[in-house]
Protein backbone atom coordinates (compact mmCIF):
# COMPACT_ATOMS: atom_id res chain seq x y z
CA UNK A 1 0.00 0.00 0.00
CA UNK A 2 1.49 3.32 -1.10
CA UNK A 3 1.77 6.01 1.56
CA UNK A 4 1.66 8.75 -1.08
CA UNK A 5 -2.01 8.42 -1.96
CA UNK A 6 -5.29 7.89 -0.16
CA UNK A 7 -6.46 4.27 -0.15
CA UNK A 8 -9.77 2.65 0.80
CA UNK A 9 -10.28 -1.04 1.51
CA UNK A 10 -13.14 -3.08 2.98
CA UNK A 11 -12.73 -3.63 6.73
CA UNK A 12 -12.86 -7.37 6.08
CA UNK A 13 -9.57 -7.14 4.21
CA UNK A 14 -7.76 -6.02 7.37
CA UNK A 15 -7.63 -9.72 8.24
CA UNK A 16 -6.24 -10.76 4.84
CA UNK A 17 -3.38 -13.14 5.49
CA UNK A 18 -4.78 -14.13 8.88
CA UNK A 19 -6.87 -12.65 11.68
CA UNK A 20 -3.68 -12.05 13.63
CA UNK A 21 -2.93 -9.06 11.40
CA UNK A 22 -5.96 -7.20 12.76
CA UNK A 23 -5.66 -8.56 16.28
CA UNK A 24 -1.93 -7.83 16.61
CA UNK A 25 -0.86 -4.66 18.39
CA UNK A 26 0.64 -2.43 15.70
CA UNK A 27 0.65 1.08 14.27
CA UNK A 28 0.64 2.61 10.81
CA UNK A 29 2.72 5.52 9.56
CA UNK A 30 -0.39 7.21 8.09
CA UNK A 31 -3.67 8.42 9.58
CA UNK A 32 -6.52 5.92 9.42
CA UNK A 33 -10.33 6.15 9.58
CA UNK A 34 -12.55 3.12 10.04
CA UNK A 35 -16.26 3.33 9.36
CA UNK A 36 -18.17 0.28 10.61
CA UNK A 37 -21.58 -0.20 9.02
CA UNK A 38 -22.51 -3.64 10.37
CA UNK A 39 -21.35 -6.06 13.06
CA UNK A 40 -19.53 -5.58 16.32
CA UNK A 41 -16.23 -6.25 18.05
CA UNK A 42 -13.66 -4.82 20.41
CA UNK A 43 -10.86 -2.34 19.83
CA UNK A 44 -7.83 -1.16 21.76
CA UNK A 45 -6.54 2.22 20.59
CA UNK A 46 -4.00 4.34 22.42
CA UNK A 47 -4.22 2.27 25.60
CA UNK A 48 -8.04 2.28 25.87
CA UNK A 49 -10.24 -0.75 25.11
CA UNK A 50 -13.84 -0.30 24.01
CA UNK A 51 -16.53 -2.26 22.21
CA UNK A 52 -17.70 -1.04 18.80
CA UNK A 53 -20.74 -1.68 16.65
CA UNK A 54 -22.55 -0.55 13.54
CA UNK A 55 -22.29 3.11 12.57
CA UNK A 56 -19.17 3.70 14.63
CA UNK A 57 -16.34 5.86 13.30
CA UNK A 58 -12.82 5.27 14.64
CA UNK A 59 -9.99 7.64 13.78
CA UNK A 60 -6.44 6.47 14.48
CA UNK A 61 -3.60 8.99 14.02
CA UNK A 62 -0.33 7.82 12.51
CA UNK A 63 1.94 6.13 15.02
CA UNK A 64 -0.86 5.13 17.41
CA UNK A 65 -0.73 1.58 18.79
CA UNK A 66 -3.97 -0.31 18.19
CA UNK A 67 -5.60 -3.70 17.68
CA UNK A 68 -9.04 -5.01 16.71
CA UNK A 69 -10.99 -8.13 17.55
CA UNK A 70 -13.75 -8.48 14.99
CA UNK A 71 -16.93 -10.43 15.50
CA UNK A 72 -18.48 -12.29 12.60
CA UNK A 73 -20.07 -10.37 9.75
CA UNK A 74 -18.31 -7.05 10.35
CA UNK A 75 -18.60 -4.69 7.39
CA UNK A 76 -17.31 -1.21 6.70
CA UNK A 77 -14.51 0.77 5.11
CA UNK A 78 -10.95 1.48 6.20
CA UNK A 79 -9.47 4.73 4.87
CA UNK A 80 -5.70 5.21 4.86
CA UNK A 81 -4.86 8.86 4.24
CA UNK A 82 -1.81 9.90 2.23
CA UNK A 83 1.25 10.62 4.36
CA UNK A 84 1.35 14.32 3.38
CA UNK A 85 -2.39 14.92 3.14
CA UNK A 86 -2.27 18.45 4.58
CA UNK A 87 -5.73 18.04 6.15
CA UNK A 88 -6.71 19.33 9.62
CA UNK A 89 -7.33 15.83 10.99
CA UNK A 90 -7.48 15.15 14.76
CA UNK A 91 -4.22 14.63 16.62
CA UNK A 92 -5.76 12.14 19.07
CA UNK A 93 -7.66 8.86 18.57
CA UNK A 94 -11.44 9.14 18.30
CA UNK A 95 -14.29 6.67 18.64
CA UNK A 96 -17.65 8.17 17.73
CA UNK A 97 -21.02 6.41 17.77
CA UNK A 98 -23.07 8.05 15.02
CA UNK A 99 -26.79 7.82 15.73
CA UNK A 100 -28.32 10.26 13.24
CA UNK A 101 -29.23 8.54 9.98
CA UNK A 102 -28.42 11.67 7.97
CA UNK A 103 -24.86 11.73 9.37
CA UNK A 104 -24.43 8.02 8.63
CA UNK A 105 -25.61 8.51 5.06
CA UNK A 106 -23.34 11.52 4.58
CA UNK A 107 -20.14 9.67 5.49
CA UNK A 108 -21.11 6.54 3.56
CA UNK A 109 -21.77 8.68 0.49
CA UNK A 110 -18.43 10.51 0.83
CA UNK A 111 -16.55 7.21 1.08
CA UNK A 112 -18.47 5.72 -1.86
CA UNK A 113 -17.51 8.72 -3.99
CA UNK A 114 -13.90 8.49 -2.81
CA UNK A 115 -13.82 4.81 -3.77
CA UNK A 116 -15.27 5.61 -7.19
CA UNK A 117 -12.61 8.22 -7.84
CA UNK A 118 -9.83 5.98 -6.51
CA UNK A 119 -10.82 3.12 -8.81
CA UNK A 120 -11.52 5.28 -11.86
CA UNK A 121 -9.45 7.22 -14.35
CA UNK A 122 -11.53 10.34 -14.86
CA UNK A 123 -9.85 13.71 -15.43
CA UNK A 124 -8.80 15.58 -12.27
CA UNK A 125 -9.18 12.36 -10.27
CA UNK A 126 -6.49 13.24 -7.71
CA UNK A 127 -7.90 16.72 -7.15
CA UNK A 128 -11.39 15.29 -6.70
CA UNK A 129 -10.09 12.82 -4.12
CA UNK A 130 -8.41 15.68 -2.28
CA UNK A 131 -11.67 17.62 -2.09
CA UNK A 132 -13.59 14.56 -0.90
CA UNK A 133 -10.94 13.78 1.73
CA UNK A 134 -11.30 17.37 2.92
CA UNK A 135 -15.06 16.86 3.23
CA UNK A 136 -14.39 13.75 5.35
CA UNK A 137 -12.19 15.82 7.67
CA UNK A 138 -14.99 18.38 8.00
CA UNK A 139 -17.46 15.59 8.78
CA UNK A 140 -15.16 14.33 11.53
CA UNK A 141 -14.76 17.80 13.02
CA UNK A 142 -18.51 18.37 13.11
CA UNK A 143 -19.25 14.95 14.62
CA UNK A 144 -16.73 15.53 17.39
CA UNK A 145 -18.70 18.62 18.40
CA UNK A 146 -21.94 16.62 18.67
CA UNK A 147 -20.79 13.22 19.97
CA UNK A 148 -18.86 11.98 22.96
CA UNK A 149 -15.46 10.48 22.16
CA UNK A 150 -15.41 7.00 23.71
CA UNK A 151 -11.59 7.02 23.68
CA UNK A 152 -11.17 10.41 25.35
CA UNK A 153 -8.44 10.59 28.02
CA UNK A 154 -11.01 11.98 30.42
CA UNK A 155 -9.42 11.03 33.74
CA UNK A 156 -6.00 10.39 35.27
CA UNK A 157 -6.15 6.64 34.69
CA UNK A 158 -6.94 6.99 30.98
CA UNK A 159 -4.26 9.63 30.57
CA UNK A 160 -1.67 7.36 32.17
CA UNK A 161 -2.72 4.39 30.05
CA UNK A 162 -2.49 6.49 26.88
CA UNK A 163 0.93 7.87 27.85
CA UNK A 164 2.15 4.33 28.50
CA UNK A 165 0.75 3.11 25.16
CA UNK A 166 2.43 5.98 23.32
CA UNK A 167 5.71 5.33 25.12
CA UNK A 168 5.57 1.61 24.28
CA UNK A 169 4.98 2.41 20.62
CA UNK A 170 8.09 4.59 20.56
CA UNK A 171 10.32 2.20 22.51
CA UNK A 172 9.04 -1.38 22.13
CA UNK A 173 12.11 -2.37 20.10
CA UNK A 174 14.36 -1.55 23.06
CA UNK A 175 15.11 -3.70 26.10
CA UNK A 176 13.08 -1.45 28.42
CA UNK A 177 11.06 -3.29 31.07
CA UNK A 178 7.72 -2.32 32.62
CA UNK A 179 9.65 -0.99 35.61
CA UNK A 180 11.63 1.26 33.26
CA UNK A 181 8.45 2.60 31.69
CA UNK A 182 6.83 3.14 35.09
CA UNK A 183 9.86 5.07 36.32
CA UNK A 184 9.72 7.36 33.29
CA UNK A 185 6.01 7.91 33.88
CA UNK A 186 6.59 8.70 37.56
CA UNK A 187 4.52 5.82 38.96
CA UNK A 188 5.18 2.38 40.39
CA UNK A 189 5.00 -0.67 38.14
CA UNK A 190 2.21 -2.01 40.37
CA UNK A 191 0.11 1.11 39.83
CA UNK A 192 0.80 1.09 36.07
CA UNK A 193 -0.27 -2.55 35.83
CA UNK A 194 -3.44 -1.86 37.83
CA UNK A 195 -4.37 1.06 35.57
CA UNK A 196 -3.69 -0.84 32.33
CA UNK A 197 -5.80 -3.74 33.56
CA UNK A 198 -8.70 -1.41 34.34
CA UNK A 199 -8.52 0.71 31.16
CA UNK A 200 -7.47 -1.73 28.46
CA UNK A 201 -8.20 -5.09 30.03
CA UNK A 202 -4.61 -6.34 30.13
CA UNK A 203 -1.53 -5.84 32.23
CA UNK A 204 1.25 -3.42 31.39
CA UNK A 205 3.61 -6.35 30.82
CA UNK A 206 1.17 -8.08 28.48
CA UNK A 207 0.59 -4.90 26.47
CA UNK A 208 4.34 -4.54 25.97
CA UNK A 209 4.71 -8.21 25.04
CA UNK A 210 1.82 -8.03 22.57
CA UNK A 211 3.45 -5.12 20.75
CA UNK A 212 6.92 -6.65 20.72
CA UNK A 213 5.90 -10.13 19.57
CA UNK A 214 3.32 -8.85 17.08
CA UNK A 215 6.13 -6.94 15.38
CA UNK A 216 8.31 -10.05 15.51
CA UNK A 217 5.60 -12.09 13.78
CA UNK A 218 5.12 -9.43 11.11
CA UNK A 219 8.85 -9.39 10.38
CA UNK A 220 8.97 -13.19 10.26
CA UNK A 221 6.09 -13.41 7.78
CA UNK A 222 6.68 -10.32 5.65
CA UNK A 223 10.50 -10.13 5.46
CA UNK A 224 13.56 -12.35 5.09
CA UNK A 225 15.43 -10.76 8.01
CA UNK A 226 17.32 -13.49 9.88
CA UNK A 227 15.71 -14.54 13.15
CA UNK A 228 18.79 -13.57 15.16
CA UNK A 229 18.64 -10.06 13.69
CA UNK A 230 14.91 -9.77 14.47
CA UNK A 231 15.67 -10.77 18.05
CA UNK A 232 18.44 -8.22 18.37
CA UNK A 233 16.36 -5.50 16.72
CA UNK A 234 13.59 -6.03 19.28
CA UNK A 235 15.86 -5.71 22.30
CA UNK A 236 16.57 -9.39 22.99
CA UNK A 237 20.20 -9.98 23.92
CA UNK A 238 19.98 -13.71 23.20
CA UNK A 239 18.38 -15.31 20.09
CA UNK A 240 17.76 -18.43 22.17
CA UNK A 241 15.82 -16.45 24.78
CA UNK A 242 13.84 -14.73 22.01
CA UNK A 243 12.95 -18.09 20.47
CA UNK A 244 11.82 -19.48 23.82
CA UNK A 245 9.82 -16.38 24.76
CA UNK A 246 8.26 -16.15 21.30
CA UNK A 247 7.15 -19.78 21.45
CA UNK A 248 5.59 -19.31 24.87
CA UNK A 249 3.74 -16.21 23.71
CA UNK A 250 2.70 -17.25 20.20
CA UNK A 251 2.35 -21.00 20.61
CA UNK A 252 4.81 -21.76 17.81
CA UNK A 253 8.49 -21.25 17.15
CA UNK A 254 9.78 -18.35 15.01
CA UNK A 255 10.94 -20.87 12.41
CA UNK A 256 7.52 -22.48 12.06
CA UNK A 257 5.79 -19.10 11.87
CA UNK A 258 8.15 -18.07 9.08
CA UNK A 259 7.63 -21.36 7.25
CA UNK A 260 3.84 -21.54 7.58
CA UNK A 261 3.03 -17.80 7.34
Amino acid sequence: MSENELRLIPVSRLTAGGRWRAEAMRSYSVDQLLWFTRGQGRLTVGGVTRGFGAHNAVFIPAGTMHAFHFGTQVFGTAVFFARDHGLPLPGQPLHLRIREASDQIELTSLLDNLQREAEGDRPARIRAMGYLAGAVSVWLERQLLDHEDALAASDAARRLSRRYSDMVERNFASDMTVSDYAARLGVTSTHLTRVCKAICGTTASDLLSQRKFSEARRLLVDTDIPIKDIAQGLGFHSPAYFTRAFGQRMGASPGSIRRDG
